[in-house]
């Protein structure tokens, strides 16, 4: 871990508040930070806040084949991890020296101690056993990490369930929660780490060293122990000399303040037993405080239902009375019907720019008949005459050139109806005829 230099003149700020028996959270040199517990929807998932310290633990459970040299005991398996996320200091993919010292202590405080009933935990000797994983992750590094994760290991553990099973010959059954209530492990004692950090040489003395106040300690002890005063562990460290008497008073506080935790973790487990059992919520979104503007809970708000129904009456009263709906069938047009009410129906009906072209396209259509009508009713040899009297103009442009032959003398004999049909074929003919035409000259 690679914490951040602290400065010389921090150092000695703080150095001398210590000397004049003063801290910089305000607490007094054996007051112990509050100490609060939250569980999740899953047994065996807590996480503990110590300050600003937080601590996050899983139990998980597997069937595996027991030690060779013990075949009647389960085992128990623990990991702590640290992380970026807890504190800047700390690399990922590395084992700092801390994360080793964390585990060793948690592993003589929790295993070597015995607080849990190994032997309850065999299945079948020699074939399988319940394996009992611990795993610790620290959330948040404000000072203080081996006793914060003693008592999450402790809770999360103490807070577990493990399915039951049944064994009928060589056949074990295991039981969900559905058909059979898991059953809790055999915790004999809750061990508890208590830190003290010294100052000068073991002249100053503070209880729970915050972040700050690690960094400028000299040594730090820690004292394992549960709430009939048996010391389950004790380690040192710093290389300073500590005499009897400061070893007798550190053990003196730590009794108390283990008996104070243990209380507490008791009262927790039981609120939280109580809660599940009436059905109630529970878990980390409980937890969260209303006072915070990030909670997303929200106050229930009472509502008064016993004047409901007078109420609507009032309503109904007041209100103005609804229009009348006639559905009797409207008829538009022989053949169409409408019901309610509603626009008429105006598909048939032709838009402006649609009859103006209608309009176009029948003009244009009598004028073809009457031209082809003329051709037919004239000479043909008259008409050869005065094409040939007339020059022919030869333009450069692509498109091409439309003639209009004017009538010369009124038409004897002329067509009363044409169909559709036969204007294109007499258009499709007169353009043919232009064509050769021009093609020969």
């Amino acid at each position: 871990m690679k914490a951040t230099p602290i400065s010389n003149c921090e150092r000695r700020f703080i150095l001398r508040a210590i000397e004049e028996r003063k801290r910089l959270d305000g607490r007094q040199c054996y007051d112990y930070r509050n100490v609060r517990i939250s569980f999740g929807a899953d047994y065996g998932c807590c996480v503990v806040e110590l300050g600003k310290t937080r601590v996050l633990a899983q139990v998980s459970c597997e069937l595996v084949p027991p030690k060779p040299n013990r075949p009647a005991e389960g085992i128990l398996f623990f990991n702590f991890e640290l992380s970026p996320m807890a504190a800047p200091g700390f690399e990922p993919g590395r084992q700092p020296e801390l994360l080793v010292k964390v585990n060793r202590l948690i592993e003589r405080c929790l295993r070597n101690s015995k607080c849990v009933d190994t032997e309850s935990l065999c299945v079948v000797a020699g074939e399988k056993v319940w394996q009992i994983r611990l795993d610790l992750h620290l959330l948040n590094h404000d000072g203080n990490i081996i006793d914060a994760a003693s008592i999450a290991g402790v809770v999360a553990l103490c807070h577990f369930r493990r399915p039951d099973v049944s064994v009928q010959g060589e056949e074990v059954t295991v039981y969900t929660p559905e058909e059979r209530d898991p059953v809790p492990l055999s915790i004999h004692h809750m061990p508890i780490c208590v830190s003290f950090a010294f100052y000068h040489q073991g002249t100053y003395l503070l209880v729970d060293p915050s972040e700050r106040e690690e960094r400028v300690m000299d040594g730090l002890l820690v004292i394992a122990m549960n709430k009939h005063g048996e010391i389950c562990t004790i380690q040192s460290s710093g290389g300073i000399m500590l005499v009897t008497d400061q070893v007798l008073r550190c053990s003196k506080i730590t009794a108390v303040k283990v008996a104070e935790i243990t209380e507490l973790i008791q009262k927790a487990l039981e609120n939280d037993q109580k809660v599940r059992k009436e059905g109630g919520k529970f878990g980390f979104a409980e937890s969260i405080p209303n006072q915070k503007i990030t909670a997303f809970k929200v106050e229930s708000t009472a509502v008064d239902t016993d004047k409901v129904e007078e109420q609507a009456e009032e309503i109904i009263a007041k209100a103005e009375p609804p229009s009348e709906v006639f559905s009797a069938p409207i008829l538009h047009a022989p053949g169409t019907a409408q019901i309610g009410e509603g626009i008429e129906n105006s598909w048939g009906d032709l838009e402006e720019s649609e009859r103006e072209d209608a309009a176009e396209e029948e003009g244009e259509s009598e004028a073809t008949a009457l031209a082809c009508q003329k051709m037919e009713t004239e000479d043909p040899s008259a008409v050869k005459e005065s094409e040939k009297d007339e020059p022919i103009v030869l333009s450069d442009s692509e498109e091409e050139e439309v003639v209009i032959l004017e009538p010369q003398e009124v038409p004897k004999k002329t067509r009363t109806q044409t169909n559709s049909k036969q204007e294109n074929t007499s258009k499709k003919a007169f353009n043919k005829r232009r064509r050769k035409k021009r093609a020969a000259y």
